[in-house]
Order: C-alpha cells, then sequence, then structure tokens
C-alpha cells in the first residue's frame, strides 16, 4: 500500500487546474502553476542530491515559497522538517542536528540565523529569495530551468512525512514524528468536519505555515478542497480586516490574540467580510471574546483543541453538533479522547464523566513518537494512548473542556487553580481587554495567583484599577482563586502562533515585588 501527503495538493491540481490556489499580494497562482511550481522544486532538489526518505529542514516565511518547498519535499518521497521562523543560530543547529537534516532551505530574509545555524551543523544550505551573488544554490532559480518530475514518488503509510518541534517549553524541542497516514487522515477527516471546507471557500492565511494550525489545518485543508488561501506575510489586524474583505474570504482561523486584535480593528472601521465562520484554537479562547466577535462580525467561531503530537487536531466545536461555548467540542471522526488520572503515571486510569484528569488521546493522528528520543516517547504513549499534559474534563455528551495545561496550573495552599477559569471570569470586566492568569511563588502559599492584564484604551493601569479588578473578581471565583495581585503590561509576549507565552510573564514578575495584600484564610 502507498500513500503520500502530495497528493493533497497533486489531486487538486487534476480536479481544478485553473482555479486559484494562492492570493499573494498582486500574485494569483492556479492549481496547475502552483503543481508545476512543486514538481520543479522537487526536480531541483533532487539534483541536489535529495531522494527519499532524506529530511529536509525548511527555514521559511509566510509566502509561495514555503508551499513550494514543503510539498516539493513530500513529493519526492522527502521529509520535511519546518523550522520556527523566530528561532537563533543555536536553536536552529538543535533542530538541524536533532533531525538529520541533509540541508536547509532558508529564506533570504532568514538568513542571517540559518546561515550560521547551517554552517555549525555542517549542513548544505540551500537558499530562496537570495541574491544573485551568493555562494548557496538557489532552489527557486534551480526550479525555474528544471524538467518537473513526473508526480509523487510513493511511500509508505507509516512512512515520516514531517517531522515537527514542539515549542519546548521544558527542556530542548522534541521532534514529533508525523506519518503520511497522520498527515492525510487529519486533513482529509478536518477538511470534511469541522472545518467544512469545499472548493469555493476563500481562507485568511495569517497563521505562520512553519506552525502546525496553519500549516496543515490551514494550508493542506484548503488545498485539498480545491479552495483558495490568502496568505499574509505576518498577521496585522488592520490588514487582515482589509484582505478579507477585498478577497471575499469566507473562512478564517485563528489564536485568541488574533480575534482580540480584529475586534479592536473592528470598533475603528465598519467594513465586515462576507465570513461564514471562524475557527479558534492554539490556546483557550475565552467565553467573552466568542461571543464580542460572533456579535461583531455575524459569524460563528467554533473553538477546538489540538496538539502537535496530534497531527494536529483532536477535537472541536462544529457544524454538525449543537456548539457549547466553553469547551473544544467533541473528537473528530476516527479519534477518542477521554479523561485520565493525571498523577499515575505508568499507565492510563480513566476516570468517570465530569471529573478533572488529564487527556488521553487515540487514534489515526497520533503521532508515531519523538524522533531520537525513546524514552520521552515511553514517557506519553501509553497502554496505547497519548498523554496529552493538558487538564480537561469530559461531560455526558461527550463534549471536552480544557481546564489548563498540568505545568500552568496554580498551587495556591494546597488548593488547585485552574488560571483558564478564572480568565474567563476577568475577560468579563469592563476595563480589561486581555488577561493572562499566572502563578508566582509565594513564601506563605507556594504560589499566589496574579492576573496580567492589558487594559482597555481609555482606562488608566493604576493600583486603583488593580484593586478594583482583585475586588470584582473576587465576588465571582472562590476564596482561594481570586488573584491578590494584578499586573499590568502594554503587550503580551507572544509565541509564533499568537500564544501567550506565559513563562514569560512569570519571569517578568517573579522578582517583582508585589503589592498582594494579607489574604483572606482559604476557603
Amino acid at each position: 500500500m502507498t500513500l503520500t501527503a502530495a497528493a493533497v495538493l497533486a489531486e487538486s491540481a487534476l480536479r481544478r487546474p485553473d482555479h486559484p490556489a494562492l492570493v499573494f499580494g498582486a500574485e494569483r497562482i492556479t492549481y496547475r502553476a502552483l503543481w508545476d511550481e512543486t514538481r520543479r522544486y522537487a526536480a531541483a532538489l533532487r539534483d541536489l542530491g535529495i531522494g527519499p526518505g532524506d529530511r529536509v529542514a525548511l527555514l521559511l516565511p509566510n509566502t509561495p515559497h514555503f508551499p513550494k518547498a514543503y510539498y516539493g519535499v513530500l513529493t519526492l518521497g522527502a521529509t520535511a522538517v519546518p523550522v520556527h521562523g523566530l528561532l537563533r543560530a543555536e536553536e536552529i543547529v538543535h533542530v538541524l542536528t536533532d533531525s538529520g537534516a541533509r540541508a536547509l532551505v532558508c529564506a533570504a530574509p532568514m538568513l542571517a540565523e540559518g546561515a550560521k545555524g547551517a554552517e555549525i551543523a555542517g549542513v548544505p544550505l540551500i537558499t530562496v529569495m537570495a541574491p544573485e551573488d551568493g555562494e548557496a544554490p538557489r532552489l527557486d532559480v534551480l526550479a525555474e530551468r528544471a524538467e518537473p518530475i513526473a508526480g509523487c514518488v510513493p511511500r509508505e503509510p507509516g512512512d515520516l512525512a514531517v517531522v515537527l518541534y514542539t515549542s519546548g517549553t521544558t527542556g530542548q524541542p522534541k521532534g514529533a514524528m508525523i506519518t503520511h497516514l497522520n498527515l492525510v487522515m487529519n486533513v482529509s477527516t478536518t477538511m470534511l468536519s469541522p472545518f467544512d471546507l469545499g472548493p469555493d471557500d476563500v481562507l485568511l492565511g495569517c497563521l505562520p505555515l512553519f506552525h502546525t494550525f496553519g500549516q496543515t489545518c490551514g494550508m493542506s485543508t484548503t488545498f485539498l478542497a480545491g479552495g483558495t488561501l490568502v496568505l499574509m506575510s505576518r498577521f496585522d489586524a488592520q490588514q487582515a480586516l482589509d484582505l478579507m474583505v477585498t478577497e471575499g474570504c469566507t473562512v478564517f482561523m485563528g489564536v485568541p490574540t488574533m480575534y482580540l486584535a480584529l475586534l479592536d480593528v473592528a470598533a475603528r472601521d465598519p467594513r465586515r467580510p462576507a465570513l461564514d465562520r471562524a475557527f479558534s484554537g492554539g490556546s483557550a479562547l475565552p467565553v467573552k471574546v466568542l461571543e464580542d466577535f460572533q456579535e461583531v462580525f455575524g459569524c460563528p467561531i467554533y473553538e477546538g483543541y489540538g496538539l502537535t503530537e496530534a497531527s494536529p487536531v483532536v477535537a472541536y466545536n462544529q457544524r454538525a453538533w449543537p456548539c457549547k461555548p466553553g469547551t473544544v467540542g467533541r473528537p473528530i471522526w476516527g479519534v477518542e479522547a477521554e479523561i485520565a488520572a493525571a498523577d499515575v503515571a505508568d499507565r492510563v486510569e480513566l476516570l468517570p464523566s465530569g471529573e478533572v484528569g488529564e487527556i488521553v488521546i487515540r487514534g489515526h493522528n497520533v503521532m508515531a513518537g519523538y524522533l531520537n528520543r525513546p524514552e520521552a516517547t515511553a514517557e506519553v504513549l501509553v497502554d496505547g494512548w497519548f498523554r496529552s499534559g493538558d487538564l480537561g474534563t469530559k461531560d455526558a455528551d461527550g463534549y471536552l473542556a480544557i481546564v489548563d495545561r498540568k505545568k500552568d496550573m496554580v498551587l495556591r495552599g494546597g488548593y488547585n487553580v485552574y488560571p483558564r477559569e478564572v480568565e474567563d471570569v476577568l475577560m468579563r470586566h469592563p476595563a480589561i481587554a486581555q488577561v493572562a492568569v499566572i502563578g508566582l511563588p509565594d513564601e506563605v502559599y507556594g504560589e499566589e495567583v496574579c492576573a496580567v492584564v492589558r487594559a482597555r484604551p481609555g482606562t488608566a493601569p493604576d493600583a486603583a484599577l488593580a484593586e478594583r479588578i482583585t475586588a470584582w473578581c473576587r465576588e465571582r471565583v472562590a476564596p482561594y482563586k481570586y488573584p491578590r495581585r494584578v499586573e499590568f503590561v502594554e503587550d503580551f509576549p507572544l509565541g509564533p502562533s499568537g500564544k501567550v507565552l506565559k513563562r514569560e510573564l512569570v519571569a517578568r514578575f517573579a522578582e517583582v515585588p508585589g503589592a498582594s495584600r494579607p489574604a483572606p484564610p482559604l476557603a
């Protein structure tokens, strides 16, 4: 049996050759042209010595070069290793050496770190968008002269399609091994539901393509459906609104910070795109933001849940079922997600409906393991289940709710405080535009609950507001949950997918003397 994820693009090029696959600035690239260019990229890579099974690292921004190189690697039967676009040279070295990359394809804007990383790792450098006088071979130029390869090199379902490196919040990033079966099943399943993508859909591609949300859920599902991807080099809320209006976007995929930014712009710009549906992932979406977006844009948001190790989609709210705000819906077709005892490490002990525990997953989406990490793999693949590290609940109707990451949970005086729950309450405060709840070291309680707040425009972020926020929250949650400490920021530190980097907030405020008031007894 053979199976290749490159067929995602190849089949749509056969079915809809003249339909626009990509829009990027003034460029409009049809499926025929994109598939032709992809096969030329594959031929150029082959001529540079890349073959089936080889791993090729891709350090590329959101331009048409990404899909050409990504699908070119897959078409050749090689394995794509997308590299996080904000990594420094030393971090790039880790990805290159750990993955055993045979080459690094690096765009000119990223050469400062990419070239240095490739040189230290001893990995051949290939460029795109680079000046004529560069020493490294230029893949885009070589592809122009190459004869396209005939078609997809056949692969086995269990062969590696991509190696996706985790964010490395605990230690060095690990490479999740995603097979052709993982990828094809996740793309084809989610295209049908939850994303419900068809050939007339136009998706705004504002998520970074090196990240699995933008790469798999955005780019690949759109290509399989034969729709159109309107690509943004980087997310800017005003530009995103402009593009969605002018290009007739029907679908939006984003992370919560993007929805917040779009709401800010919409308060100043009366234009509204003809969006039919929107999808949120990456981190918890406050229910208040979901409600506000639906009211302002007249478009439902479906919140879901996924992980790099799950190819990535696990569960989603979707049209087929009643939407339950505050949940991430039901598992996608062919995937099981249950709740297990979080403190039992050597086996998966399932818990009854309604109890809080660790989310465990099994199905076609679970990775083959971590590359070169048998011990780390054994820790998360237990009894046929993948242990997610996320805490959640599952109700009687099968809907999952994410309580929090195990590592983000705040342990205050022996009580578990789940930041997402407190954040959902705080987001309804009229002076708060955005909030992240973290735990800070405390001599008395072990950890203290801290709300890091971005205040709404026109609101003074001062001690008086901090006291009002604390008092307001205290009336709405249990005594051990409300934040005794409130800190203000103008902007939050964000990861490449727009996720708030809570570990940076902890590092920033852990050593800052808190203005905590004496706490009442725990109740």
